[in-house]
């Protein structure tokens, strides 16, 4: 027997669980439909981070230097596949091109739009949702070995805060002992970006909004979201369901529905790695704490410590190459007294990335009931509560937390 629902939700990360929560509390009926359990892929491997600050999102290297640098192949923040490179590299030239200067800065004002709503979006679901304890308030920090380094973060910093209110701490040696005593004795300083939330466990905090859902009426099923057939079928383990309209949220995976219904979008994967460790000598950690230099994050997890590592450029289906984590985990140890690890085996998940840095979100453009919300690359934790509300809006025709058209798929021709 087919089930009937108004929308059907493709995708049970923090965007699908978000786009279900919001949908559902303005009466539609739901159904959440992914091959695992919610928060099971790339919702359960990031650093935790709510980023209020991140209203400039992670451009393209431009100096020449810089691309010498990477090009290498040897960085700790970023590293390539040789044999991805062919299929890699169209997306890579406009990721370049979007990445100039003056195009970035237009590109961050409509970021921002988002930005600005993503802690206190995430605070009102967290209440909700009964999930506040999973937050924490106080921010995130940057540390800093090198002095020039240190000064030219702050004159970042500084634009950010004037441009766009980004508030941060400044820190000098003796003021981040005070707050991290069991960081590195060498550090020359830090900023603490103090706007900015951050979570303890990302994969509980999307089950608890899933578990939101439920008790608003909302139903979870295991299915297959390849089986999609217009206007709207997927097959589940418990039978057939139909719905209205269709919302696809699957992050690095949308691509298998938007290309099979002729959207050839421009999507490519960041993969990443973390590890959990032991603290070692009862030793502390209360902020989570990136190396800019070195390209890493370690975090205070309910897990433990977890390192995370930058970006690896590869294909997403690419088996695990876990080479950064190796790179940077002596360096990592030296920074925090890092004990045993706590996993088995290397973390892996795949960031989906668009070229122009921001996320796709609202209709397609050749199909009746079919919408879209995935592509935002670094910030899906920090932007899946607000881009739930924003399809949400659009779908039940109510005003709008901000101008949805920069975000449209129709940027890309398709």
């Amino acid at each position: 027997m087919t089930m009937k629902f108004d929308t059907v939700v493709l995708g049970g990360g923090i965007v699908g669980v978000s786009v279900a929560v919001h949908l559902q509390r303005r009466g539609r009926a739901v159904a959440l439909v992914d091959r695992k359990p919610p928060g099971s892929e790339t919702s359960l491997g990031n650093a935790g981070l709510i980023q209020r600050e991140g209203v400039y999102p992670y451009a393209f290297p431009r100096s020449a230097g810089a691309l010498l640098h990477y090009a290498r192949n040897r960085a700790p923040d970023v590293r390539y596949h040789p044999r991805a490179m062919p299929k890699l590299a169209p997306f890579l030239m406009r990721y370049w091109q979007q990445s100039e200067p003056t195009r970035h800065a237009a590109i961050a004002r409509h970021y921002a739009t988002l930005i600005e709503h993503c802690v206190s979006e995430h605070r009102e679901l967290a209440e909700a949702a009964d999930a506040t304890a999973l937050l924490r308030h106080d921010g995130w920090l940057k540390i800093f070995r090198i002095p020039e380094k240190f000064d030219a973060e702050l004159r970042t910093a500084g634009q950010w805060n004037r441009e766009y209110g980004v508030t941060y701490e400044a820190l000098d040696p003796a003021a981040l002992q005070r707050i991290e005593p069991d960081l590195s004795k060498t550090l020359v300083g830090a900023l603490r970006y103090t706007a900015s939330d951050s979570v303890s466990d990302p994969q509980a905090l999307v089950r608890a909004y899933a578990r939101y859902f439920e008790s608003l009426g909302g139903r979870v099923f295991v299915g297959d979201a390849t089986t999609l057939e217009p206007q709207w079928r997927v097959s589940t383990q418990e039978g057939p369901i139909e719905a209205q309209s269709v919302v696809v949220a699957m992050g690095p995976w949308s691509e298998w529905i938007a290309s099979k219904y002729g959207y050839d979008l421009p999507l490519a994967v960041k993969r990443g790695y973390h590890m959990h460790y032991a603290a070692r000598d009862g030793a502390s950690l209360r902020h989570p704490v990136l190396d800019v230099q070195s390209g890493f994050l370690i975090t205070p997890m309910a897990r433990g410590i977890r390192l995370t590592t930058g970006v690896e450029l590869g294909l997403r289906d690419t088996g695990k190459t876990p080479v950064q984590l190796a790179d940077v985990e002596p360096v990592a140890r030296a920074l925090f007294p890092l004990g045993e690890r706590v996993d088995s085996e290397p973390w892996m998940g795949c960031r989906p990335c668009t070229p122009d840095m921001l996320p796709v979100i609202g209709p397609a453009p050749r199909h009746s009931g079919m919408w879209f919300a995935f592509g935002h690359a670094h910030h899906g934790l920090t932007l899946g509560p607000v881009t739930g509300r924003l399809i949400a809006e659009m779908m039940t025709g109510a005003p709008t937390v901000c101008d949805p058209a920069p975000f449209s798929a129709s940027r890309f021709g398709v």
